[in-house]
């Protein structure tokens, strides 16, 4: 199945902003985050089609994962 990957901030260096990747039925978030070689130790944000969604939340065909580094602002 396909899916689209978005990687913001600092993640970029993981790969490209955005990727189409192939992926097999019942790949999870964590799978994903794996195949791009993010270490564990890196805190992610994951959004799928606009929803916060868990490590193990198992992807479907023409879904798009973003993924972002915690993000702190303010005074």
């Amino acid at each position: 199945m396909k899916i689209t990957v978005k990687l913001f901030a600092t993640l970029k260096q993981f790969g490209a902003e955005v990727q189409e990747m192939t992926v097999d039925d019942n790949t999870t978030v964590a799978d994903v985050v794996k195949l791009l070689k993010i270490p564990e130790n890196i805190p992610l944000l994951r959004i799928v089609n606009g929803v916060h969604v868990g490590l193990d939340y198992v992807l479907k065909d023409g879904d798009v994962l973003a993924l972002f580094p915690p993000i702190a602002g303010g005074r």
